[in-house]
C-alpha cells in the first residue's frame, strides 16, 4: 500500500483526524478480522502500563480511580481496570452514566471486572482518595461540549487536583480540530491509541493533553504502511512518547 496522500505529519508522525481513524479502525476490523475485544484488549493494557508509569513504576497498593463513559472508550478503561487489579492496584470504577446505556462490547467488559469484585459506582460517587484518575469517558467520535452526568464527572475530575490520565483523548477535545469544549479534561498525560489525532497539533490542545504518548494497539503492520508509510517501533513496552 502507499501512503494515503494529504495527510498532516508533525516529527515524523501522521496524524488521523477522527474520520480517517474511524477507516484506520475499519480496515482492521473489517478487511482484516479483527475483533473489536481484541483491540480494546490491546488498548487497556497499553493505558493500565502507563498508568503504572505514572505511579512510579509499581501499581500494587497505589489507588486508581477510573471514570467510564458508554463507548468503547470506556470500554478500553475497564480493560485497563484489569490489568491494574491484576498488579495489584486499589482500583474503582465511577460511570458516566447507567449501566444499562453502555454499549455491547464495553458492557461485557463492565460484567468481567464486576465479576472480579472491583468497586462500580454511579457518577455521584467519590473518588475513593485517589491518586491517578483515568478518563475513559469520551473518544475520539464525540462531537461538542460534553452534558449531563458527563460534563459533571469532567468539572470534578480537573477541581480535584488529582493527576489524570486519559485515554485516546482528553474527554471533551475534539479529536480532529483540537478546540476544548466546555469542560474538557485537562490531562497530565494522554496515551492516544494507534496513531496519533489530528487535534494534538493545535497549541491551545497542548494545555489539556499534557504528556503525550502513542500505544500499540497491534493494528495490522499494513494499516501502518497506508497511513505512516511504514511500520512503527514503539519498543518493549508498547508506548512511544511523542512529546
Amino acid at each position: 500500500m502507499n501512503c494515503v496522500a494529504g495527510l498532516k505529519s508533525e516529527g515524523g508522525l501522521v496524524y488521523l483526524t477522527a474520520e480517517e481513524m474511524a477507516e484506520a479502525d475499519r480496515i482492521s476490523i473489517e478487511d482484516f478480522g479483527m475483533s473489536v475485544l481484541s483491540l480494546m484488549g490491546n488498548a487497556g493494557l497499553g493505558v493500565a502500563t502507563l498508568a503504572r508509569k505514572m505511579l512510579g513504576g509499581a501499581a500494587s497498593g497505589r489507588r486508581v480511580c477510573c471514570l467510564v463513559g458508554k463507548g468503547n472508550n470506556g470500554g478500553d478503561g475497564l480493560v485497563a481496570v484489569r490489568h491494574l487489579h491484576n498488579w495489584g492496584a486499589q482500583v474503582n470504577v465511577v460511570l458516566g452514566g447507567e449501566r444499562k446505556d453502555l454499549r455491547d462490547v464495553p458492557g461485557k467488559q463492565l460484567a468481567i471486572v464486576e465479576k472480579m469484585n472491583v468497586e462500580i459506582n454511579e457518577a455521584g460517587a467519590a473518588f475513593k482518595g485517589a491518586e491517578l484518575l483515568v478518563d475513559a469517558l469520551l473518544g475520539y467520535g464525540s462531537k461538542g461540549n460534553p452534558r449531563d452526568t458527563v460534563a459533571s464527572l469532567i468539572r470534578r475530575a480537573n477541581a480535584s487536583g488529582i493527576p489524570t490520565l486519559a485515554v485516546d483523548i482528553p474527554s471533551g477535545l475534539d479529536a480532529t480540530t483540537g478546540e476544548p469544549g466546555d469542560p474538557c479534561i485537562v490531562a497530565k498525560s494522554t496515551v492516544t491509541l494507534g496513531l496519533p489525532k489530528t487535534g494534538f497539533l493545535n497549541p491551545r490542545a497542548r494545555a489539556y493533553v499534557g504528556e503525550l504518548f502513542v500505544a500499540d494497539i497491534s493494528m495490522p503492520r499494513e494499516v501502518y504502511v497506508r497511513y505512516q508509510g511504514g511500520p512503527l517501533d514503539f519498543g518493549a513496552d508498547g508506548l512511544m512518547r511523542i512529546r
